[in-house]
């Protein structure tokens, strides 16, 4: 009988325990496994985003310690967007709408963090071997290299290319080591080999090598002002460019010219005269194919340049071409006309001066 009782008495007690858990013992029953899977978040989120900044403080992480619900919910929702909310000292988060000033300020911290990218970033000229082919002739056989100048930090739409062998280089390196011995003695520059140099392997040690070599030069003041060094770049693209212009082919001329003035441009070269010798060309080129707004820049980017010099073999021949192709489309061609007007009190026969395409073909180039 006593058995019976102390039976009927524990089902009792169970059956009110099983009462009060949904209404007391349930939020512990849930607690657990969110606060477990808070936990396993936690430790996914930072695995995840290890090396990132992070905008929570150790007082915030407390809280969300104590508050394990709050924090799961937390988690739920969707990421907002970058600047769409802001923090607060006591760890509430508003949206930046809703604070004063809050917009102003992220666009003021936007174009603060543009102007530093650009004028704190340094730039540098890369040179980059992106091909390299077997050329065969009649009486030999070589590797020709292409070779990018790329500005870092800058995209270039249309890039600046050279195309130079083996032979090239060596004489670019026996040069440089006649005229800068001291500054050369650190430079390496890959050996001539008689045997497998046209394996794939010899070929990207080679582009690597040359890689190097021009970076290493280039990093000099004095080598990377110097004329062996920028005309082993522009040079030949010059010459090319003047023969076509000789033989009107003005279209591949142009093309050439382009080119050479993007390599002059990236080398900081842009007040020498063979800059000038090179808008003269294009000027030239974009006239016979009757682009006539092009030829009218070429000859005003020219003249800004001749602006500080009194008297140069080029001057008298672009404000002749500029004064002409300014009447043809229709610009401002007072200016011009005033300095020709001082070039003839000066005492210079503007009648017998040579036109522009006279001057680009009779320069040598050598």
């Amino acid at each position: 009988m006593a058995a019976r009782i102390l039976h009927r008495l524990r089902h009792a007690l169970a059956g009110e325990a099983g009462r009060e858990e949904p209404a007391g013992g349930g939020g512990e029953a849930e607690d657990c496994p969110e606060s477990s899977e808070l936990e396993d978040d936690t430790e996914g989120l930072s695995t995840r985003l290890s090396g990132t900044l992070s905008f929570t403080s150790h007082e915030d992480e407390e809280e969300e310690e104590e508050e394990g619900d709050g924090a799961s919910e937390e988690l739920e929702e969707p990421p907002q967007a970058p600047g769409a909310a802001a923090g607060t000292e006591d760890g509430e988060w508003i949206s930046v709408a809703e604070r004063p000033g809050g917009s102003l300020l992220t666009r003021q911290l936007q174009e603060l963090w543009r102007r530093s990218r650009s004028s704190l970033a340094p730039q540098r000229l890369l040179f980059e071997v992106t091909s390299a082919s077997v050329v065969s002739e009649r009486s030999s056989k070589y590797v020709l290299y292409t070779i990018y100048l790329i500005r870092s930090g800058q995209f270039d739409k249309a890039p600046a290319t050279i195309a130079r062998r083996y032979s090239d280089f060596e004489q670019l390196n026996r040069r440089l080591r006649c005229r800068f011995s001291c500054d050369m003695a650190s430079i390496a520059f890959p050996r001539k080999r008689l045997r497998r140099n046209f394996t794939a392997e010899t070929i990207a040690k080679r582009s690597r090598a040359f890689e190097q070599f021009l970076s290493h030069l280039h990093s000099i003041d004095e080598i990377r002002r110097s004329p062996e060094f920028l005309e082993f770049f522009f040079l030949p693209d010059l010459q090319a460019a003047q023969r076509l212009t000789c033989t009107g082919m003005y279209r591949e001329a142009l093309a050439t010219w382009a080119n050479a003035y993007r390599l002059q441009d990236r080398l900081g070269v842009c007040s020498s005269g063979r800059f000038l010798l090179t808008l003269a060309g294009l000027a030239v080129c974009h006239q016979e194919l009757d682009q006539l707004s092009e030829a009218h820049g070429c000859c005003e980017q020219a003249l800004q340049l001749l602006e500080a010099q009194g008297s140069h073999p080029l001057l008298g021949p672009f404000l002749q071409a500029h004064v002409h192709l300014a009447w043809k489309v229709g610009k401002d061609k007072r200016r011009s006309e005033a300095r020709l007007q001082d070039l003839r009190e000066a005492g210079l026969a503007l009648q017998q001066q040579p036109s522009l395409k006279e001057c680009l073909i009779k320069e040598p180039l050598e």
